[in-house]
């Protein structure tokens, strides 16, 4: 497979994937750090928790927030919400369970007469409770994450989520994203109507894994390894080789004997803990904070090149799901023209990260003037693109279209909010957090008219040795 253009600049030289070794003797100054879940949590990237991105739901998990309301004259009567979900909390993938259970069977192995060492003895006292089967299924927090955003969606839009409205939930065909819908429904109460006795979840792999569909994205991106190439030089750069000899230091072991993949592991059992149990496992107390950064950018970079800016194919594969909420507001507008009840006045869809990310990507947001790199991590410091940020468990981009009366002009008789975990987002083109319909559909014309998802997706014919496309 051909080595991407973009990806140039960090060489052809990929990281061998190394096979989970009993050197991971994963972790833990369990008698010398102090506990550090605190000082970690808002690193964890994508398996961040919801409450890292609104805190307040710690306290009271049905809180909306400060500031609640929008800037809308109160003549503004919501018409439709198209919500866009990433599953709640979910177990590691058996993949991530085999690697951790074989990293803590070595810790178990170690010989009686080796050196003391409090933190290789710590993990190897810690129970290991994940299976296989678990296979990144929702765990009882992701159910709860789920059934409490329903309950704030129809605090924040009583009007749209009262009796007698129809309901139109659709999900990815994982089982974490059907369950997720279940609980989503079940936390609006038997009060609600919906038109039915029940809800259906309706499975739409086309829409909320439209990545899976697009061949380009498969074959260039998806199962290049050379793609990742400045995932790959990171691992092995100066910031990460740091964060390997502390660990392999805390461990006893020498440094040879660990690599990024088998660190990163001990730092997302950490983070798994944390959201699926809300304690401080053994496994935090072997990061500092400034670790916790070095991980969370080794996470952001794969998010970046794999979903976000790194490659046009990345964000252009959303378009078709981009699209589609664009048609279903058109219809909306259509019907309160011609006066007749809005045939689908909420639709709620549960997909992952990988559907939100590359989607917001396609509008701007989140956007570096520099692309993040292998060797620029100290120039992001402050970035835009912290995945933990934008697509944690639970997060949700919701559309809102309303109807205003007593306006000037006829343009702005319809109106739009974004919301991204449940904060209004601003729109680029006005950089308020209101726009009349007609100036979004107006700035993302392009993307609207011109974006068309086989042609995109499709493969070259031709035999190619350097992804140039890309």
């Amino acid at each position: 497979k051909g080595r991407p253009r973009s990806a140039s600049s960090c060489g052809s030289r990929a990281v061998a994937a190394m096979a989970p070794r009993g050197e991971a003797a994963l972790l833990v100054l369990l008698l010398v750090l102090p506990p550090a879940s605190a000082g970690l949590s808002g690193y964890f990237g994508t398996k961040s928790r919801y409450e890292e991105v609104n805190p307040h739901l710690v306290r009271d998990p049905l809180s909306l927030g400060p500031g609640a309301g929008g800037s809308l004259p109160a003549s503004c009567a919501p018409l439709q919400l198209r919500a866009v979900l990433r599953h709640g909390t979910r177990y590691p993938t058996a993949g991530q369970v085999r690697r951790l259970g074989e990293l803590h069977a070595r810790l178990l192995r170690r010989p009686a007469g080796a050196a003391a060492c409090p933190a290789a003895a710590a993990l190897a006292a810690w129970p290991m409770w994940y299976e296989e089967s678990l296979d990144g299924r929702l765990a009882p927090q992701g159910r709860r994450d789920m059934e409490q955003l329903a309950r704030r969606m129809a605090a924040r839009f009583p009007a749209l989520f009262a009796a007698r409205r129809r309901l139109a939930l659709a999900s990815s065909s994982k089982h974490r994203c059907l369950q997720s819908g279940a609980a989503f429904r079940r936390g609006l109460g038997p009060t609600l109507d919906f038109g039915g006795d029940e809800v259906e979840v309706e499975v739409n792999d086309s829409l909320m894994r439209f990545f899976d569909h697009c061949a380009k994205f498969v074959a260039l991106v998806e199962e290049n390894d050379a793609a990742m190439c400045q995932v790959n030089a990171f691992k092995e750069g100066p910031e990460m080789k740091k964060v390997l000899e502390k660990v392999a230091s805390a461990l006893c072991l020498p440094v040879e004997e660990l690599n990024a993949d088998l660190v990163q592991v001990a730092f997302l059992t950490c983070s798994y803990e944390l959201a699926i149990k809300n304690v401080t496992s053994p496994w935090c107390l072997l990061f500092s904070e400034e670790d916790a950064k070095v991980l969370e950018y080794l996470n952001d970079l794969k998010q970046y090149w794999k979903r976000g800016y790194g490659y046009d194919i990345n964000s252009r594969s959303s378009c078709i799901l981009f699209q589609d909420i664009f048609q279903h507001l058109d219809k909306a507008v259509e019907e309160s023209k011609s006066s007749k009840p809005i045939s689908s006045p909420l639709i709620v869809q549960v997909g992952h990260a990988e559907t939100l990310q590359p989607l917001l990507a396609l509008m701007g947001y989140f956007k570096d003037d520099e692309p993040l790199l292998a060797n620029n991590y100290a120039q992001h410091t402050q970035r835009k693109f912290r995945s933990g940020r934008i697509v944690p468990y639970a997060a949700n981009l919701v559309f809102v279209l309303y109807h205003c009366d007593h306006v000037n002009a006829s343009q702005e008789e319809y109106q739009v909010q974004l919301l991204l975990n449940e904060k209004l987002l601003s729109f680029h083109h006005s950089n308020e957090t209101v726009s009349t319909y007609a100036d979004l559909k107006d700035y993302y014309k392009d993307i609207l008219e011109n974006c068309h998802f086989k042609e995109e997706c499709e493969l070259p014919k031709v035999n190619i040795t350097a992804v140039d496309e890309l």
